[in-house]
């Protein structure tokens, strides 16, 4: 595992310099707007402010997270429509997961003044590019959107199944006939562009080479499943790990030195284990004390990670340190 810890303002010092399509997964804790008494989260005097900085982070987001990437964000439960309204406009929203957390200090607030509910929750919005799993079904602008993200994720593999058609000299319609089917336009072209299922590759290979007269497909369908899966955007759940979108993780007690919006481990390596792969690169802009570091240095995860104040920057440090480390991989890409 390979990390790293930059000392700086994110938008201003790192992530602009920073490569694009470099990091596989930004799993990030941006400042609230107002909740904390901290300065860090009172330097702005209306939300429009707030979410027009972050927007500009996202922007870089959106530079930086490679085709098949994950993003996480959290928001808090005030702001979390908005940040997610703000994210969507760049991303593909696919979950505003509900952090649910410990109910007991709540009693202790005097509910009855706040006039509202209390918030005993947090957001976080799961997004990915535009197209990069083939969510998208059809709206307008889809391709040219994708273009826009630097290309379609599956696209090695819609060229070679549409690459193999045409020095065949088979159109699409002859393909839906012969495999009883209108999936010709999802297997050749990028508009909810589909791998075929082994029968159907089989059943196209075979109209190929009957009507080519020549050897076509030649690559064996487990070789184009396999990297179908690595194309992916990852994602690993099961039953034994929290996959809805309500969480229960407990909050982090006080210690001395603790961040003031430090999230659990278990939470962060629960992140880390369902979206990304070993080696993966993953980036935090706002580091804190480095529990996303800590829970990618014991996953086997390399990270990027951003900290503004130079005191918990150091303890980030110190706190990646302190864990066992792994075998050495190639360096990252900042």
């Amino acid at each position: 595992m390979a990390w790293t810890i930059h000392q700086g303002d994110c938008l201003v010092e790192v992530l602009r310099q920073m490569d694009a399509n470099s990091v596989d997964a930004i799993v990030t804790d941006p400042p609230y707007f107002k909740v904390k008494g901290d300065a860090w989260d009172r330097q702005w005097d209306k939300p429009t402010q707030f979410l027009a900085w972050l927007d500009q982070i996202a922007e870089q987001w959106q530079r930086l997270l490679r085709p098949n990437g994950s993003l996480y964000c959290f928001a808090s439960s005030r702001m979390a429509a908005r940040v997610e309204c703000m994210i969507g406009q760049r991303f593909n929203v696919l979950n505003r997961i509900t952090w649910q957390k410990d109910a007991g200090w709540a009693k202790r607030q005097c509910k009855e003044e706040q006039r509202t509910f209390f918030p005993a929750s947090e957001a976080i919005v799961f997004a990915e590019h535009f197209g990069a799993d083939n969510m998208a079904k059809g709206e307008a602008g889809y391709v040219a959107k994708c273009d826009e993200l630097r290309g379609f994720v599956f696209e090695p593999l819609r060229a070679y199944l549409d690459g193999e058609r045409q020095r065949a000299g088979i159109t699409p319609r002859e393909v839906n006939e012969y495999t009883g089917t209108q999936m010709a336009g999802h297997w050749f072209t990028r508009v909810q562009w589909a791998l075929p299922t082994a029968k159907h590759y089989a059943a196209i290979r075979e109209l190929f080479n009957a009507r080519g007269g020549a050897q076509y497909l030649r690559r064996e369908y487990e070789d184009l499943r396999r990297e179908y899966e690595d194309l992916r955007r990852p994602f690993f759940v099961t039953a034994d790990v929290p996959y809805t979108d309500v969480w229960t993780f407990p909050t982090v007690q006080h210690y001395k030195g603790k961040h003031p919006c430090e999230k659990p481990l278990a939470m962060m390596e629960h992140i880390i284990r369902a979206s990304t792969k070993p080696w993966a690169v993953v980036l935090d802009c706002f580091a804190g004390s480095g529990v996303t570091g800590h829970a990618c240095r014991n996953l086997g995860r390399n990270f990027i990670g951003i900290e503004k104040d130079a005191e918990y920057a150091a303890m980030a440090r110190l706190r990646i340190e302190g864990q066992p480390r792994k075998s050495a991989q190639p360096s990252l890409p900042f």
